[in-house]
């Protein structure tokens, strides 16, 4: 055999062998080196105008949709602490009315003071105020949690809140995770911009 010719196809042997090589190590059989890189890409802000936002189908393409792309990601967020603030007080608002609900007597049942004066956690007491004493029963409140009753015009509301709430949120989430300086910088101003309208109604659980 000609030694040059041996010698061109050892070397053809061995680039294709390395090549082989590389591409085994680039994307392994698991594709763990792939995931790798992929996640290290995600895991960094970038600062492109043309990132997609929640569709390929809306993707800026110049200076004027990428702010109105901030603009509609800073007014979702004001909404979203607008929602949580319109829940806090819708909840205030029903239990209010729970409370202020009277008590009537029903046949066969005791009055309400009669049920308190038999109530274990209840203490006779005698109460003064001006010269005139009363005597009052003290009931202690009940540790734990109390259920409050399903009632069919607050409960299905309650849930369609909750609901929209979850929705606007995760559209807030997936903004961030679109790892854009410009919607993560646009979602932090809205809800700064909400907690300074509306911050003083959420309640602290809601935040």
């Amino acid at each position: 055999m000609d030694p040059l010719l041996y010698a061109r196809h050892g070397a053809e042997s061995h680039s294709g062998h390395t090549t082989t090589n590389t591409a085994a190590a680039s994307t392994s059989p698991d594709g763990s080196v792939g995931m790798d890189t992929h996640m290290s890409m995600m895991a960094i802000f970038q600062n492109s105008m043309s990132t997609s936002l929640f569709s390929t189908k809306w993707t800026p393409t110049n200076a004027g949709a990428y702010a109105g792309t901030c603009i509609f990601l800073i007014i979702l967020a004001v909404i979203f602490r607008g929602l949580l603030a319109f829940k806090s007080w819708q909840e205030l608002r029903w239990l209010d009315k729970e409370m202020n609900r009277r008590y009537v007597v029903v046949n066969g049942k005791a009055p309400l003071a009669e049920n308190l004066s038999r109530d274990s956690l209840g203490k006779a007491a005698v109460l003064s105020e001006n010269g005139v004493e009363e005597n009052v029963v003290v009931v202690q409140r009940r540790t734990g949690s109390h259920a409050r009753p399903w009632r069919l015009s607050v409960d299905p509301v309650r849930a369609a809140i909750d609901t929209v709430v979850a929705g606007v949120g995760y559209l807030l989430m997936l903004a961030v995770m679109s790892m854009n300086v410009g919607y993560f910088l646009s979602v932090l101003g809205g809800t700064f911009l909400g907690s300074l309208l509306v911050g003083r109604f959420i309640s602290s659980t809601e935040h």
